[in-house]
């Protein structure tokens, strides 16, 4: 896999390897990006679910009203 290299506030990243306890500021950051990606992941999955049921509850037949 390609690297890229960036360039972080140190207090930032110091707080962040605090928060995730781990020691290194590259393992801190990759946990905090992949910690992103999977939360969008399972807020796309939540979000479909919704979206579906509500698409199949829309389209059953209604009862005749009156």
């Amino acid at each position: 896999m390609a690297k890229v290299e960036i360039s972080l506030d140190a207090e930032l990243v110091v707080e962040v390897m605090v928060l995730a306890g781990v020691g290194s500021p590259q393992d801190a950051v990759e946990l905090v990006v992949r910690d992103y990606i999977a939360r969008g992941h399972r807020t796309e999955a939540r979000t479909e679910l919704k979206d579906r049921t509500r698409r199949e509850t829309d389209a059953r037949p209604q009862e005749p009203q009156g």
